[in-house]
């Protein structure tokens, strides 16, 4: 079976600090390192390690920073579809503080593929699954079954994913949403609720595998299994995406911990 994701990408910078800085305040790195993430490429990476690969449509800035990301993203195993852009690659710092807990700041505007763009966008006609997290919903769409992220709802105005999915803390993803069905909020160390046209439910967060290091990418693999699992079923298909979500949190970064079927 294919799988695919649809999405962005970001060059990260992380700072592993012992608590936030309050204004003004200097305080000493515990650790740092950089590596490529955003929702896109940590949901395709997470694809990937389940499936056995995963194709991953992007765009990236065509300078230094964006060709080390595709080289980065070929690495991790992923079949990496590029649409060149003269702007430059977005960036990201993340701030992970000493419960783990990660802090984003973004640096510039998200670069998205889109159906002009000259990708092989005929392999989505032959993946069982996809996840959408930017650029051309149509294309995406072309999948068998389609996960979307709610943050980038306004994408679809001609057609409609199979699920939607965010994270229930984050007012851009779980704001103004009611309306969208079936819905899938995450709630971190909590579980998470879902709503369906025959109801509405709840689950309890899966075991960590290990200690809890890394916040960050948990949310993104999530997405990614749920994308694989949902030919299964939602019940089946939201119990392990739990599941790589809690092995995400177990590693430093995003991709460490990440759950291998």
């Amino acid at each position: 079976m294919s799988f695919a994701v649809v999405g962005h990408v970001e060059w990260i910078s992380f700072v592993k600090v012992a608590e936030l800085p309050r204004a003004g305040q200097i305080l000493p790195a515990q650790d740092h390192w950089e590596e490529v993430g955003g929702g896109g490429s940590v949901a395709a990476t997470q694809l990937a390690k389940l499936a056995g690969t995963a194709h991953f449509f992007t765009a990236l800035g065509e300078d230094e920073v964006g060709r080390r990301c595709f080289q980065r993203l070929q690495q991790l195993g992923l079949e990496v579809h590029v649409a060149w852009r003269s702007e430059p690659q977005r960036r990201a710092i993340v701030f992970v503080d000493g419960a783990g807990e990660r802090t984003i700041t973004v640096i510039g505007p998200r670069l998205e593929p889109w159906a002009d763009d000259p990708l092989p966008w005929h392999l989505l006609d032959e993946c069982q699954g996809c996840y959408f997290t930017g650029g051309s919903a149509e294309m995406a769409r072309r999948a068998r079954s389609l996960v979307a992220a709610t943050r980038v709802r306004d994408r679809f105005t001609t057609c409609q994913p199979d699920l939607w999915v965010g994270s229930g803390s984050d007012p851009r993803e779980s704001v103004g949403v009611e309306a969208l069905r079936p819905l899938v909020l995450t709630a971190g160390a909590l579980g998470g609720r879902y709503w369906t046209d025959a109801g509405e439910g709840s689950w309890l967060p899966a075991p960590l595998p290990a200690e809890p290091v890394d916040a960050y990418g948990c949310g993104d693999s999530f997405a990614g299994a749920l994308a694989f699992g949902l030919e299964n079923g939602l019940q089946s298909a939201i119990e392990l995406a739990a599941r790589c979500g809690a092995a995400c949190r177990c590693g430093r970064g995003p991709y460490q911990g990440q759950l291998k079927l």
